[in-house]
């Protein structure tokens, strides 16, 4: 059905749906927005679905967006750069009201993109030894459609210590920062996933999805108009000299000129 996706669901309506570009670190690509989008869609909507797991294949989890759609942005009109970022913020939108439990299964590490993805889940669970970060300022991006989500996980205050300094930390501080539910070694983490997604199949599935519909109404909005915000935010940062030198010099394997 996918190309960047894989889905598997049990006998018990628990789907598995993994970021299948292993060989990319699953950087998000645009194949892959869509996809994740149409995924998130069918799988809120189908009925025998009880508890979604998220995860990626291979060693990462999500290295962020792919560089190379990235790039391509970064020399596009300003129409294509808008219709692009949309494409990504409403990807984001999808997973993040789908209406059903959405468990992240954080099996390696994460940057950029990857983090709004573990920012998405109803809880996420990672590894010992994983790293993370919000890598995009290093790039002269700025952590723009994936910023309403990440700060609604970890509060403003704790955002702030990592969403400006494209600092890496390791699961141990992903967890105070509330990013990770916890965090547990590799062996165990199949077990601890499955912790939190056992609980679910005593409940009334259409319970569930009305209860996190509400924990969202109760929480402040991330609106139409906030997303639009982050989408001119994100398109604008990609016409920008800063992201032009600090991809090209991704690419070039150099350090950006803004490097002391």
């Amino acid at each position: 059905m996918y190309n960047t996706l894989k889905i598997d669901t049990d006998a018990r309506g628990v789907a598995t749906l993994t970021l299948s570009r292993e060989d990319k670190h699953n950087a998000l690509s645009e194949e892959m927005l869509v996809e994740l989008t149409d995924a998130a869609g069918k799988l809120g909507a189908d009925a025998s679905v009880r508890v979604v797991i998220l995860t990626g294949a291979g060693k990462s989890f999500c290295a962020g967006g792919d560089l190379r759609w990235m790039q391509e942005q970064v020399e596009a009109d300003p129409t294509t750069r808008m219709l692009k970022a949309r494409k990504l913020a409403e990807m984001l939108q999808a997973m993040n009201t789908m209406r059903k439990p959405l468990i992240g299964r954080v099996q390696g590490q994460a940057f950029g993109g990857g983090i709004g993805m573990m920012s998405v889940c109803d809880v996420a669970i990672g590894v010992t030894g994983a790293k993370f970060g919000l890598t995009e300022t290093r790039l002269g991006l700025i952590p723009a459609t994936i910023g309403p989500y990440v700060v609604a996980r970890m509060g403003e205050a704790m955002a702030r210590r990592v969403f400006m300094s494209a600092r890496i930390f390791d699961s141990v501080e992903a967890v105070t920062l509330g990013l990770l539910a916890k965090a547990v070694a590799p062996e165990d983490l199949d077990a601890a996933v499955e912790a939190e997604v056992a609980p679910y199949l005593n409940c009334a599935p259409g319970a569930v999805g009305d209860a996190k519909a509400l924990v969202r109404a109760l929480s402040p909005e991330i609106s139409e108009a906030v997303i639009d915000d982050t989408i001119g935010a994100l398109a604008g940062r990609w016409s920008s000299p800063e992201s032009a030198e600090g991809i090209s010099a991704f690419f070039d394997k150099r350090k950006p000129a803004w490097v002391a």
